[in-house]
């Protein structure tokens, strides 16, 4: 399959001509409409400094149900703990920073670039992404961000520098998204930690279907 380069509008292909790797297209920008664009198609951008900017649609596609999330006892024991406050959408800047920040194993760098969290910085002041804040006697120890569309969640990045932290904002992100009924979480890519929560693999096309019908629902907009 060839990989599309994107025009100034923000308009992609569909994401079944993307190559076996899932990358789709090449180029374009990080425009707030054309995020809303690229999530609500199944479509994340995904490159590292000094690249273009790459578009995917991976097939297969993990997503978590947030009624399948699975808590192990000791998530379930740190989170009755209360050792940590968690409060949603109040430190988004410094949460996507430390994300981007913080080392990954195998990893050289970050794909968080300073035009990435500028980006969803710029998404989370439209109402389209949030964060999740873990405190430890008033200092910011953990957290994750993403994007929301109707009721799909696109979870982007989780960091933590103190034990469960980044577990434990996990646990109140998927225990409000049930309250509210949304359908799925978008993990993107298979990693063995989401899988210990319940993330499963699906079929691309599954997913589109799926994520479909959960943006036949109102987005919940501002802040969480």
């Amino acid at each position: 399959m060839p990989v599309y380069q994107l025009e100034k509008e923000p308009i992609f292909p569909y994401p079944h001509l993307a190559e076996a790797s899932g990358l789709l297209a090449v180029g374009g920008d990080l425009s707030v409409e054309r995020l809303v664009q690229a999530y609500a198609h199944g479509i994340f951008p995904w490159y590292s400094h000094g690249d273009p900017i790459l578009w995917w649609s991976p097939d297969p596609r993990m997503v978590l149900y947030p009624d399948r999330f699975k808590a192990s006892k000791s998530l379930r024991r740190a989170v009755k703990k209360e050792q940590y406050e968690v409060t949603f959408d109040t430190h988004f800047p410094e949460v996507i920073r430390a994300c981007a920040n913080r080392p990954r194993e195998g990893q050289d760098g970050t794909w968080i670039t300073p035009e990435m969290t500028n980006a969803y910085i710029a998404l989370h002041e439209q109402g389209f992404a949030h964060s999740v804040e873990v405190f430890a006697q008033g200092d910011l120890v953990g957290g994750l961000y993403g994007v929301s569309l109707g009721k799909a969640f696109f979870g982007e990045s989780m960091y933590y520098t103190a034990r469960d932290a980044s577990k434990v904002a996990l646990f109140h992100l998927v225990d409000r998204l049930q309250q509210w009924e949304f359908q799925l979480i978008d993990a993107q890519v298979e990693t063995d930690h989401l899988k210990q929560f319940g993330a499963i693999n699906i079929p691309r096309e599954e997913f589109l279907v799926q994520l479909d019908e959960a943006l036949k629902s109102k987005t919940i907009k501002g802040k969480w």
